[in-house]
């Protein structure tokens, strides 16, 4: 390469290495080209060949910094910085309108038809063992403050026990008279009724008759007579104050008696006087209960007199209610005066009235506990209520509860389901318990001492319990319920807690089929009991135990069709597995049972 190439090459390497950071724009491809042409023309100008020239540098493009505009320019001028203040203003002038709005019209709704609440019914039911039941209940308003009442009842059944030699039947009708008023300051009401009840003593023991021959055994079994009828008639009356210290008042009065020569008398008052003070509700309830009767003769027949008892006891229980956030406290006492009118014995008892509770979280979960003690006022009508199978020749005195102490959960799993479970303690002195009587084959006895018969005794017991709750209303439509107790018991005196079951269950379910049609259910189980009985013309080389019970399972179904508001149809199954359990030692029950029945309600 001659001096002149070397040039020409320079020179075009220096103009592409010039030109390549321009090589992305449009001028600078015209640029080139401008030089290029310029070039040619001096070569042709002084006579150079044609040569070939390669670019040894490579093309290397680079973006040269560009200038960035501001998206708020800077302004100089003075005029621009000053800003002009404006001022707005509404000229205001009426404007004549003829637009009317046309009246808004509420959508009607469909309002529900309320079912009519009669003041009246009667029922009516037969079934099989003979088995009637009879309902009637009138009410009338004689104006606009007083009204007149009455409630017919009769259950009885010709009986009809397998394998049981004597009468079985029994008969409960009572009657009830009521007059009450409910005026501005004061409602007050009066009831008088009368009960008449026919049971029979039954429950001969299984080996009854084993001292005698076979022909003496039925003419033993067929001389006992052994219907017993109690009687009861009783008066009493309620008082609420609707602005008095004097908050209410029950008082009741019922002459009970039997067939036997037995009676008895009682008397309840219980005014309650009610005031706040420091915003607390103070609450006082004053007591009076007498009870006193007599029964003719002694289990053996050995008394020349009667036997006599006689309570009464007075009493007074305040106790105020305090609340503060989710805690509420109900703190009393309860001081009771008892005298035994019989002995000339008296005695003052002191209770705790004491109960809290705490939302643990609202609704859904309260805690609650407490400790309570009474002084329980026995008497042989309440015994009766409770075994009807009792020989007139009882043993009456009260009950000391010392204490029952308890705490427990309740509250809602869901909207539509409840929950409570509970444990209790309770120490009581004089418990009552029933036992069957011991007895003799001896034809001189009384119809109830042929071990057909329960006497009462007593014990200091201690209770430990444990009880739980559960309640669901799936729908308007199904309900259900189930419930149960699980108790262990210590007895000081007697070898067990005689005819307690340590195991109660229940439980029940309701719902209607259709808008005619409803059904329901309920089951219940009871553990076994414990009872003890001898016959004393046996000689005994070991001496027997006691008898357990055998715990039982009872079904009852029950189904309805409401022909219309007034008139009901039903029918009621009870012990459907047709069980011959014992409720009672030697006292079978009646097998399947089916009633067939109508509701009537109507107005006069």
């Amino acid at each position: 390469m001659t001096f002149k190439d070397k040039n020409k090459t320079s020179f075009i390497n220096t103009i592409v290495t010039f030109m390549t950071p321009l090589t992305s724009g449009r001028v600078a491809v015209g640029i080139l080209f401008l030089l290029l042409s310029q070039f040619s023309f001096a070569q042709k100008k002084e006579q150079i060949g044609t040569e070939t020239v390669n670019v040894v540098k490579p093309y290397t493009p680079k973006i040269s910094d560009a200038f960035k505009v501001k998206e708020i320019p800077e302004l100089d001028e003075e005029g621009n910085a000053k800003k002009e203040i404006i001022k707005y203003s509404i000229f205001s002038f009426p404007v004549a309108s003829t637009f009317t709005p046309s009246k808004g019209k509420a959508e009607g709704v469909e309002k529900e038809k309320q079912a009519h609440l009669f003041k009246n019914y009667a029922t009516f039911g037969v079934g099989n063992y003979g088995t009637f039941i009879g309902e009637l209940f009138l009410n009338h308003d004689l104006n606009n403050t007083d009204y007149v009442g009455g409630m017919f009842r009769h259950h009885s059944s010709e009986g009809g026990i397998k394998n049981v030699a004597l009468e079985n039947r029994f008969y409960d009708t009572s009657l009830n008279l009521m007059y009450g008023s409910n005026q501005k300051e004061v409602s007050w009401n009066l009831d008088l009724g009368y009960q008449n009840q026919i049971y029979n003593w039954y429950g001969l023991p299984s080996e009854f008759g084993s001292t005698l021959s076979a022909q003496d055994q039925v003419m033993l079994i067929n001389a006992i007579d052994p219907q017993q009828t109690y009687r009861t008639i009783s008066l009493g009356g309620n008082v609420a104050f609707n602005e008095s210290i004097l908050n209410k008042t029950s008082i009741k009065y019922n002459h009970f008696s039997d067939s036997s020569g037995s009676s008895e008398n009682r008397f309840y008052a219980k005014p309650t006087i009610e005031f706040d003070v420091m915003e607390s509700a103070v609450k006082t309830d004053l007591i009076v209960d007498y009870v006193g009767g007599s029964f003719k003769k002694n289990y053996l027949n050995t008394n020349t007199e009667a036997m006599k008892y006689g309570f009464t006891n007075f009493g007074i229980s305040p106790s105020f209610v305090m609340q503060e956030n989710d805690w509420t406290l109900n703190i009393g006492a309860a001081f009771i005066y008892s005298m035994d009118n019989q002995n000339s014995s008296n005695s003052i008892y002191i209770y705790p009235k004491f109960n809290a509770s705490y939302k643990v979280v609202g609704d859904l979960m309260i805690f609650y506990t407490g400790a309570e003690g009474n002084l329980k006022q026995n008497s042989y009508q309440d015994f009766v209520d409770e075994n009807p199978f009792l020989s007139p020749t009882l043993s009456v005195t009260p009950t000391d509860q010392q204490y029952d102490v308890f705490a427990g959960l309740k509250g809602k799993l869901t909207n539509n389901v409840s929950y409570n479970v509970k444990a209790s303690y309770v120490n009581e002195r004089n418990k009552a318990l029933f036992r069957s009587n011991d007895y003799n084959e001896n034809a001189g006895n009384e119809d109830y001492a042929f071990g057909n018969s329960f006497q009462v005794v007593y014990d200091d017991m201690k209770t430990l319990s444990f009880y739980g709750e559960l309640k669901a209303d799936f729908s308007d439509d199904v309900s259900f319920g189930i419930n149960g107790i699980f108790s262990k018991y210590t007895n000081d005196f007697e070898q067990e807690a005689w005819n307690l079951p340590t195991i109660k269950i229940s439980s029940n379910l309701d719902f209607n089929i259709t808008e005619k049609w409803f059904a329901g259910a309920n089951v219940f189980y009871v553990g076994e009991r414990k009872d003890f009985q001898i016959n004393t013309d046996l000689i005994y080389v070991v001496q027997p135990g006691p008898f357990t019970l055998k715990s039982y399972f009872d079904v009852n179904a029950n189904v309805g069709f409401k022909y219309s508001d007034r008139l009901t149809a039903f029918a009621r199954a009870n012990n459907i597995t047709n069980n011959a359990y014992e409720k009672w030692l030697n006292y079978p029950v009646q097998g399947f049972q089916v009633i067939l029945g109508v509701n009537y309600k109507f107005d006069f």
